[in-house]
């Protein structure tokens, strides 16, 4: 399983918190890329209620982070 930002940006929009089976749902319904799909597969837990993209991956960049101190400058 990998995941990078424009795959795991396509369920940041998903009904969360959600189990495998409602990703797996989502993604399709929404005509999420066949990459995003598979791993949603490879998840092992099937009764897991997963809270954001960031239990997925919990090296998911939050907006912060791409944010800069304006006030630096």
């Amino acid at each position: 399983m990998y995941w990078t930002l424009e795959l795991a940006s396509k369920l940041e929009d998903a009904p969360w918190p959600a189990t495998k089976d409602e990703l797996l749902d989502y993604a399709l319904r929404d005509g999420a890329p066949m990459e995003v799909v598979e791993n949603l597969q490879e998840i092992e837990d099937d009764e897991e209620i997963y809270e954001s993209i960031e239990d997925l991956w919990p090296d998911y960049p939050s907006k912060e982070d791409f944010f800069f101190d304006e006030e630096e400058y």
